[in-house]
């Protein structure tokens, strides 16, 4: 795996777990996540699983998760 950076091609991030949620629609417009051995997480588009990848790092995942919980987004979506 190379050193991973954001905007690093997913492909080039080896063999990752990518996940996405159940939420995702049928035509397969989400984002996948994955864990990194580093203990960083990467972001791709699921329509495009070669294209660039965001990396971030545990605790900003916590964070987009927590928000994503008490509902802090919910206006981009209503």
């Amino acid at each position: 795996m190379h050193h991973p950076y954001n905007g690093i091609p997913a492909g080039q991030l080896g063999h990752v777990a990518w996940l996405k949620s159940s939420h995702s629609n049928p035509n397969g417009n989400c984002v996948e996540i994955a864990g990194l051995p580093d203990g960083q997480f990467a972001v791709r588009n699921s329509r495009h699983p070669e294209g660039p990848a965001l990396i971030y790092t545990r605790d900003e995942i916590a964070a987009l998760i927590a928000g994503a919980r008490s509902g802090d987004f919910d206006h981009f979506v209503s």
